[in-house]
C-alpha cells in the first residue's frame, strides 16, 4: 500500500453531484473514414454534438467565423447545439451539399467519430449557458492534456478493435472527455460568472456540495456559509454574484430538482420525498413544488 493513499469520504464533489442530477450521457453513433468531396451538420437534436477527427485533417465552418483546420486528435464539442459545418475544404460549402450522400472512395481519407452529449433530466441546470457556443481541443499535438489525448487514443483503439463490451466503453471515454472540456473552460479563464465558475470556486464548491450532498438538511444562509468558511454577508453577495441567484433560492430550485426525479423513478410517497427534500411538512414541500416547477407532484409524477 502507498505510504500516504488517498481515501474518499463517499461525498461527491460539487461538479459530480451535479452531472450525477442532470444524468449526463454520451453517445457515440457514427465512426468511419469520410473521402473526396463530403460536409456534415449534425445540430438540431437540441443535444450536444462533438466531432473527433481520428485521421486527416477536416475543415470547422461557423456562421460569422472564419474556418478552422482540425487534424487527427482534434475535437470539437458545441454546448448550445450550434448550427456548424464539417467539410472536406476550406471552402463553405454550398448549403445543397451538406449532409448529401457523399458515396466515393477515392480522396483524401478523414477518419471521423461523431456523437452527441446529452442531459436525460429535462430539468437541467443551466449548466452549458456559460461555456463558449463551439469548444475546440486542439490535442493534435500529443504533448497538449496528456490525459485527454490518452482518452481519445483510447476510444479510437475501442472503435478499431470493436471486442465485447465496446460500444458501453467509448460512451464512458466519452463522457470522461466532455468533463475534461469542462476543465478547460475554467482553466483558461473563458467562463467567469455561472454555475460552473462556482462549481470551480474554492470556497463556493463547498456549499454547493453539502446542498447537493445533503438537501435533506436544515440548511440557512449562516450554515451555508460556514460550510464555505465565510461570513453570512460574503457569502451571500459571492454566491449571487457567481451564480445570478441567491444560495437559499438556488437551494429550492436543487431540492425541487431532486423531487422532480424521485416523482417520476421512484414509488416513494410525496411525504416521504418531501422528507428527503429538506421539508417537515407535507403541504409545505406541495406550495414550495407548484411555485418552483410550476406543476402540482401528481402532475409530475404522471409525466413519468
Amino acid at each position: 500500500m502507498s505510504d500516504s493513499p488517498i481515501y474518499l469520504d463517499g461525498q461527491a464533489d460539487a461538479l459530480s453531484s451535479v452531472l450525477a442530477g442532470l444524468q449526463l450521457c454520451a453517445e457515440v453513433y457514427v465512426s468511419g473514414d469520410f473521402c473526396g468531396q463530403w460536409a456534415v451538420d449534425t445540430s438540431g437534436s437540441r443535444r450536444v454534438p462533438f466531432h473527433l477527427i481520428g485521421q486527416g485533417n477536416a475543415w470547422l465552418h461557423l456562421e460569422g467565423e472564419p474556418e478552422r483546420r482540425l487534424g487527427a486528435g482534434d475535437l470539437v464539442i458545441f454546448p448550445n447545439d450550434r448550427k456548424h459545418i464539417m467539410a472536406s475544404s476550406p471552402e463553405r460549402p454550398a448549403d445543397e451539399l451538406v449532409n448529401a450522400d457523399f458515396s466515393q472512395n477515392v480522396g483524401v481519407v478523414t477518419n471521423m467519430v461523431c456523437g452527441f452529449f446529452e442531459f436525460q433530466n429535462r430539468a437541467a441546470w443551466p449548466l452549458l449557458e456559460s461555456l463558449d457556443s463551439a469548444i475546440v481541443l486542439e490535442l493534435s499535438d500529443i504533448s497538449s492534456q496528456p490525459h485527454v489525448r490518452s482518452l481519445i487514443d483510447l476510444m479510437l483503439a475501442e472503435l478499431n478493435a470493436r471486442s465485447p463490451g465496446y460500444y458501453t466503453s467509448i460512451n464512458q471515454l466519452a463522457y470522461l472527455i466532455f468533463i475534461h472540456a469542462i476543465r478547460q473552460q475554467i482553466s483558461s479563464g473563458r467562463v467567469r460568472t455561472g454555475l460552473l465558475t462556482a462549481l470551480f470556486d474554492s470556497k463556493l464548491s463547498r456549499a454547493l456540495s453539502a446542498i447537493h450532498n445533503r438537501p435533506d438538511q436544515q440548511w440557512n444562509l449562516v450554515s451555508l456559509a460556514a460550510e464555505a468558511g465565510m461570513g453570512r454577508s460574503a457569502f451571500a453577495k459571492r454566491f449571487n454574484d457567481l451564480i445570478g441567484l441567491p444560495a437559499m433560492q438556488y437551494l429550492t430550485h436543487w431540492r425541487m430538482q431532486n423531487a422532480s426525479s424521485l416523482l417520476q423513478t421512484s414509488e416513494l410517497s410525496v411525504w416521504q420525498i418531501a422528507e428527503q427534500c429538506g421539508y417537515e411538512s407535507e403541504a409545505a414541500f406541495r406550495k414550495a413544488f407548484k411555485k418552483t416547477v410550476g406543476q402540482t407532484p401528481g402532475q409530475v409524477r404522471n409525466q413519468g
